[in-house]
């Protein structure tokens, strides 16, 4: 079997595993995600289940446009120009849901809103438009645990939990998509992500707000997230005794670099990656080098202040 064929078989299989309601996992340009019908709503629990994930925590339904998004929430002018724009991409748009949007409701933790997004991902993509719905599909590891970028990862952090993983190899981008609400008028940043804030004011000609406090209305917004099992020591010119460090740019010492030439799109993509192999070594304590919080330096150094978050007991 030449290897299209193969790839071509596995996503209709893995469209099947939806259909009859189980879990895949498959990649997008950012990170893998844990792949459910969105409609289901057992199914959608067996994502919050698998992850051990709070029902507070809203996931995001994954659609192959701008068209199938509409269907599913109602789209101010400027959210459809943010779509047409970024997608397919690493933004996720939070909207209000249609009357009769058929998304589970459990998916949106009870709220009047959806989150959407367009993955930029060939098998992501594919396997969508073989599903013929929108798929929910939040990081496919443990709740609060390193996000994966390869299907390693989603091995070693759900093991049997999840009954297909589609490998499609190390994710581009590495960070989680930016989150962008148009629920208050004004756009709102929930979370920085893979599209820096800067491009999308550029787009928009307007600053967006910030998010406030209230329900969470998207994946990312908990304080304690995406944490390895050691301690971080942030903005660290030099690892202390006993520490491990995670060097960036001028601050590159030792073998675990984030990017040595302080390039942040590779910082990026690297920061889950090493996150993992540091703790694949056992390692109970990492200093971080100081990482710029311009462009996508903002989407790292927000997942490093909640990896570094005291845990929640």
């Amino acid at each position: 079997m030449n290897h299209t064929a193969g790839r071509t078989a596995a996503v209709e299989q893995a469209a099947e595993v939806l259909r009859q309601g189980g879990l895949v996992a498959f990649p997008t340009e950012t990170v893998y995600g844990l792949g459910a019908d969105a409609c289901n709503d057992a199914a959608v629990a067996k994502v919050f289940a698998a992850k051990g994930r709070p029902s507070f925590n809203p996931l995001i339904a994954h659609v192959t446009g701008l068209a199938a998004a509409e269907a599913l929430g109602v789209f101010p002018v400027a959210a459809r120009t943010l779509a047409q724009a970024f997608w397919p991409g690493p933004l996720t748009i939070v909207v209000t849901r249609r009357e009769n949007c058929p998304v589970s409701r459990l998916a949106s933790a009870g709220l009047p809103s959806l989150a959407l997004r367009v993955p930029a991902h060939p098998l992501a993509l594919a396997l969508l438009q073989a599903f013929g719905g929108p798929v929910v599909a939040p990081s496919a590891n443990a709740s609060g645990r390193i996000s994966p970028t390869t299907a390693a990862h989603v091995r070693a952090s759900l093991g049997d939990a999840v009954d297909m993983i589609l490998d499609g190899g190390p994710c581009q981008v590495g960070v989680e998509s930016t989150v962008v609400s148009f629920l208050h008028g004004t756009p709102r940043l929930l979370r920085p992500g893979g599209l820096a804030r800067e491009t999308i004011e550029a787009c928009l000609g307007m600053t967006l707000s910030e998010a406030g406090g209230g329900p969470l209305h998207a994946p990312g917004q908990l304080e304690s997230h995406y944490a390895p099992r050691a301690t971080l020591r942030l903005d660290a010119e030099a690892p202390a005794p006993g520490e491990t460090y995670l060097g960036f740019g001028t601050h590159a010492h030792g073998p675990h670099t984030l990017s040595a030439s302080g390039n942040l799109i590779e910082a990026a993509a690297n920061l889950f990656r090493l996150l993992h192999d540091l703790d694949a070594l056992g390692m109970n304590r990492i200093a971080v080098a100081p990482v710029p919080a311009t462009g996508l330096g903002e989407a790292i150094n927000d997942r490093l202040r909640r990896a570094a978050a005291e845990r929640p007991s």
